[in-house]
């Protein structure tokens, strides 16, 4: 099986340094990768970020992030990114990596994402330039994601995760309230992981949401917002591609 640590919001500041990381030293035991969905600072400071970077730095398992708004928010992610880059972290944006763990190859295609709601309730390209920026965003964000991970499935990988920071669906929402649903994800990310295909979608952002959703494609989806999930990080399994042959069928994820 393939084990994938996951977590996002945690929002480090210089007042909770070290919190975390007596917890990641012991991913080793217990999974392959380290994902982190986003809004990893409160206000996206570089100080910020050493403090993140000194969470996760010489972890003995690879680590995967992407931004969130959060981090965005001082308008120096490329600072923020870069000093997670040089903790060791791959930071995803629009792109996809692969991590190696013993014989099998995970995939891992990551965006921010953004808003714009989700079908029947969800806004529009139309109007005002601003409104039609907004969209585009979000369009462009999904189209990317799409990409990174059709690429990854022509690597041949044993296992492909999406990672946003968005959500792709309504149902990891559940417990918001509804009017903020359409800036806490959108339905172009999961219509991006329905089309490309992929074994699990990983998001953060909606603090009051739930743990569980799906696609419509039946890509099952996980909000590891730390307020959700309760801990410093969760663990999910996926079975290797190449070996399944009774059991879990392809892309069942257990935890």
């Amino acid at each position: 099986m393939i084990r994938i640590a996951a977590v996002g919001d945690i929002h480090m500041g210089p007042d909770n340094q070290g919190v975390l990381r007596p917890a990641f030293e012991t991913l080793p035991e217990c999974a392959d990768v380290l994902l982190l969905a986003g809004d990893l600072t409160r206000h996206g400071t570089p100080e910020e970020a050493r403090v993140v970077a000194r969470e996760i730095e010489g972890l003995a398992v690879p680590v995967v992030a992407v931004l969130g708004n959060h981090d965005h928010h001082d308008d120096r992610p490329d600072e923020v990114t870069a000093i997670l880059q040089d903790a060791g972290a791959r930071v995803l944006e629009g792109r996809g990596t692969v991590v190696e763990s013993g014989d099998a190859r995970i995939g891992v295609a990551g965006t921010k994402g953004f808003g714009g709601g989700f079908v029947g309730r969800c806004a529009g390209e139309f109007g005002e330039p601003v409104m039609k920026e907004f969209v585009r965003h979000s369009r462009h964000s999904a189209d990317r994601l799409r990409a990174a991970l059709e690429d990854l499935d022509a690597q041949g990988c044993d296992a492909r995760i999406a990672l946003t920071h968005y959500s792709p669906v309504p149902e990891t929402l559940a417990g918001e309230p509804l009017e903020i649903y359409p800036f806490l994800g959108s339905y172009l990310l999961a219509e991006a992981i329905d089309t490309a295909g992929a074994d699990l979608a990983v998001h953060g952002h909606a603090h009051a949401g739930s743990e569980h959703g799906m696609t419509s494609g039946g890509v099952k989806v996980r909000n590891v917002a730390q307020p959700v999930i309760g801990r410093a990080f969760h663990v999910y399994h996926l079975p290797v591609r190449a070996r399944v042959t009774t059991g879990a069928p392809p892309g069942a994820v257990t935890g």
